[in-house]
Parts: structure tokens; sequence; C-alpha cells
């Protein structure tokens, strides 16, 4: 079988109808936080390849449990402190009627992931009030606004190696209309390509910390597809994390990557041949949304 896809009109996250993103961003700590929220619920899975993760509600996409769709995605710089900025979103989620039907208020259902940017330089002495709660209240009141690349929301104080990291993004879209696309937050312990590898020799840049790196972010298709599904769109998209970094998934990274599906398109044929296609394309999504980070974060 042989398909063929192109960049969507955006090359971006936004070409998947349903989604918007949100950004902010602290200046003086040199962090901030991304928001991905769906006009409605969707399928979500996460695959978790990093030595040293840091996330919060991910157990909650096991195939095996009860909850089938979520209600946003949040990715933040912080380290620990940066799971904080969940709780801001999901607060407000709630006020605005948000989430499961559960007791007098509405549970959302909201996964997230961290990167570490403690070690970048800015003030970190926020005392007993990290900024990162207020960061994904920001971060949610922005959804809607254009994605901004390179250095910019979960990514604003992110490494890549030797060189500045960021925040990129990118699309496919087939013949039929059905739409792979990838947000990446680039903070990782190896360097991007070109230069990655040069004969045979494994470059170190910068020294290795538990926790202290990471690459996060999310690949999102409007094919229909379950829990389950989605978590093997996960797996599929982490090659291109492996195509574009080196080296990947080290003790050092906390290196996750959420699929997500809003159900737009259903599947013109057997799942596992559409899920071929559609993680090779992730992949593909994944590796140029690396490669546009650090490019708009260094340029």
């Amino acid at each position: 079988m042989q398909v063929s896809a192109r960049p969507g009109p955006g090359d971006s996250l936004l070409d998947i109808k349903g989604l918007k993103v949100g950004q902010a961003e602290d200046t003086r700590v040199r962090t901030g936080t991304t928001v991905i929220l769906p006009d409605a619920p969707v399928a979500m899975g996460v695959d978790v390849r990093g030595g040293a993760p840091g996330t919060r509600d991910t157990d909650a996409l096991d195939p095996t449990c009860l909850i089938d769709t979520f209600h946003g995605l949040v990715l933040s710089g912080g380290s620990v402190f940066g799971l904080a900025a969940a709780d801001g979103v999901t607060a407000m989620l709630s006020s605005r009627g948000i989430g499961l039907p559960l007791g007098p208020r509405a549970v959302p259902v909201v996964p997230s992931a961290i990167l570490f940017d403690l070690a970048n330089g800015g003030d970190k002495d926020w005392g007993d009030t990290p900024p990162y709660r207020d960061l994904g209240i920001r971060a949610l009141i922005a959804v809607g606004e254009p994605i901004r690349q390179g250095r910019a929301g979960a990514g604003y104080g992110a490494l890549a190696g030797s060189k500045p990291g960021g925040i990129g993004t990118a699309s496919l879209v087939l013949e039929d209309g059905t739409a792979v696309a990838a947000l990446i937050a680039v903070n990782c312990f190896g360097e991007v390509a070109p230069g990655a590898m040069q004969h045979g020799e494994v470059i170190l840049p910068k020294l290795g910390l538990v926790g202290g790196n990471t690459t996060i972010g999310c690949v999102a298709t409007n094919a229909t597809l379950d829990k389950a599904a989605c978590r093997r769109l996960a797996i599929m998209a982490q090659d291109g994390l492996a195509r574009t970094i080196r080296p990947i998934h080290t003790p050092f990274d906390g290196d996750t990557i959420f699929a997500m599906a809003t159900g737009e398109k259903s599947a013109s044929g057997p799942l596992a041949a559409t899920l071929a296609v559609l993680g090779t394309l992730a992949a593909d999504c994944v590796a140029r949304a690396v490669e546009k980070a650090v490019a708009a974060a260094t340029g």
C-alpha cells in the first residue's frame, strides 16, 4: 500500500479540527506552559520512554482504566513544580462546567507532563509560591491564539543539547482528509541532528542530571481511535525523536509523547492498517516538529 501526505494549511497541530493551543511564559523565571484544549473530550494515550519522567494522570490513560475520553493536556517547564500548571487548568475548566459530571462540580481529567528547566539561569527564588498554577491559567486563557514556535510555552526555557530548545509543530494530511500533527517541547540531553552523530561517536553535550532534560509533546489525529489505538500511535510517534535526537531516551530524559484522536473521520479499512499509516506519519511529524523547534529557537 502506498499513500502520500502533505503538510496541512498551517503545518501545525491546529490543522486538526477541534483542537486549540494556548501558551504562557514567565520571562523572569525563564519557563512556560502549553495547554492543548479540545472542543469536545477526546480519546488519548501515552508512551513514556525516558528514564526520568514527570507526569500526572497518565495511569488514567491505560486502556484497562475507566475513563475513555479526556478534557485537555498540559505540557510545562518547571520539573515537579510544573505539574501544578494542571491544577490551574483543571480548576478553571471545572468552573466552566467542563469535566466528568461527578457530584457538585465537573471533574476535568487533564493529563500532564513536565520538562526540567530549573538550571537555565532564570530566577527560581519563588519561595512557597511557584508560578506554574498561574501559568496554567494564563495558558488556558490564551487558548485559540496561533502557536508560537521556538522559545515559547513549555519550551521557553528549554535546552536541546548544546543549543536552545523550544516548541515546534508540524502536520501531514492524506488525500482523503485524514490528518496527523505533532507539537513537541524539545529539552533533550542529546543533540538534534544534523550533527548528532559524527563517525560513530556519541556526543554528550551537557552534564547528565536525572530528570534534568526531557522532550515532551503530543501527536493528534482527526481519525477515530480508542485509548489502546492512541497508545500505539504514541509508541510509533516516539520514533520521530530517535530520528532527530542522539542520544535519546537516556536515563537523564523523561521523554513522554501523548496521542489524541478527535474522531472526526471514521477508519475506511482495518484498524491495524490505519494505525500503520497514522503512526508512520506521526513519527514524521514529530521529527519535523523537533527540527522546527530548534530552528525557531536558534533563529
